[in-house]
C-alpha cells in the first residue's frame, strides 16, 4: 500500500500511471485535512529510523532490505516491547489475548 497525504506529486497523472503499472502497489489516499489517516504509518516509520536505519550504512539496496526484514521480524514483532499493548512484546500479547 502506498499512503500518502493530498500532495501534488502524490496525485500527478505521470506517478498515478507509474503506480497502475505494478498490481502489486494499492493506492491510497489521506482524506483532506486529517493528519491521522497514517499515523500508525508514521509512527512505525518513525521507529525504524530511530532504531535502525539511520544507525546503519548500507552498501546495496538488497543490503538495507535484508536488514529491515530481520529487523521487523526479528525484533519489531518478536521481542521490542510496544507500549500500545501495555509494553507487552507482539508474541506476548497474542498469547495473551489467545487465553482471554
Amino acid at each position: 500500500i502506498l499512503h500518502s497525504d493530498r500532495g501534488i506529486q502524490y496525485a500527478c497523472k505521470e506517478l498515478v500511471q507509474e503506480i497502475s503499472k505494478h498490481k502489486s502497489i494499492i493506492r491510497s489516499m489521506s482524506r483532506k485535512g486529517d493528519c491521522w489517516d497514517n499515523a500508525v504509518s508514521e509512527s512505525f516509520f518513525k521507529t525504524l529510523k530511530v532504531e535502525l536505519v539511520n544507525q546503519s550504512h548500507y552498501r546495496t539496496k538488497q543490503e538495507a532490505e535484508l536488514s529491515i526484514s530481520e529487523y521487523i521480524e526479528s525484533f519489531y514483532n518478536t521481542k521490542r516491547r510496544h507500549s500500545y499493548l501495555g509494553n507487552l512484546t507482539l508474541s506476548e500479547y497474542c498469547e495473551l489475548s489467545i487465553k482471554i
